[in-house]
């Protein structure tokens, strides 16, 4: 079964067509969406899809973009908010020095929360991060010193020492379009160094249409050409990407049964 770890399917982008967009994806053979939240002022329109939806789950968080947003946020409130029914992981939550659209230090204090609050549900901290290695490797490493949990560093496109750094922190990984991308070599790098019993992969749509698709509205239909590109790159055949990236999934977000 493909199963696309990170869509945002409640973005302005589908709102003409969402279902259609649900209906190809399930037609290309995706058999699972995880639909994630990118503020909690949103959480109620992705949790609405999620609920209309056997095949999609989701996430409650506010992305490093976002955190101005409500600098009170806490984790109570991410906890509570995750205690509704198909909620298995908190976040898209992190640090984003790129674009800096939140002050650093609301990012990280934002972001401490998310993780506090992982600890305490026992849910996946979905983790954003951009061109912040040093203090995002620093903060894991402190916050996992609190105590345990599980984390996935999605649509890693940060250096080998991060990654190592989050491996032996246990994490996972998800790989996404730009892995199909010309200018991707040093990515397609550390994707074939990653754990290979803790990749999983994602669309991110409608953002990142992997190649042949770029340039276009990103959908969750074109995930297989992001299987074919991880395949390609671990050297391993179709059938076993998708054995492998399933039970990786199911393995992270084991609150989602699997069918």
């Amino acid at each position: 079964m493909l199963i696309d770890s990170h869509v945002n399917l409640h973005a302005l982008q589908f709102a003409e067509d969402q279902a259609e967009v649900i209906a190809r994806a399930r037609e290309a053979g995706v058999g699972l969406m995880l639909t994630i939240c990118d503020k909690v002022s949103s959480f109620d329109a992705v949790h609405a899809v999620a609920m209309a939806h056997d095949d999609i789950w989701c996430t409650v968080g506010t992305h490093p973009h976002e955190a101005k947003e409500n600098r009170s946020l806490d984790a109570d409130t991410l906890c509570e908010l995750a205690r509704r029914p198909k909620v298995v992981g908190i976040g898209e939550c992190g640090l984003d020095f790129h674009y800096d659209l939140s002050p650093r230090d609301v990012q990280i204090q934002i972001f401490r929360q998310h993780a506090a609050a992982a600890r305490r549900t026992g849910l996946p901290l979905v983790v954003h991060t951009r061109e912040a290695d040093s203090v995002m490797g620093d903060i894991l490493e402190d916050e996992m010193g609190q105590g345990a949990f599980k984390l996935i560093m999605h649509c890693y496109t940060s250096g080998a020492e991060l990654a190592a750094r989050c491996t032996r922190l246990g994490a996972w990984f998800s790989v996404s379009g730009i892995a199909t991308f010309r200018a991707a070599e040093d990515v397609r790098a550390v994707i074939a160094e990653m754990p290979a019993d803790r990749i999983i992969i994602e669309t991110d749509c409608p953002y990142l249409a992997p190649v042949p698709m770029r340039g276009r509205r990103n959908e969750p239909a074109y995930l297989p050409h992001i299987l074919a590109k991880l395949a390609d790159i671990r050297g391993w055949s179709l059938a076993e990407a998708e054995e492998r990236t399933e039970q990786a999934f199911f393995d992270l977000f084991d609150g989602i049964p699997r069918p």
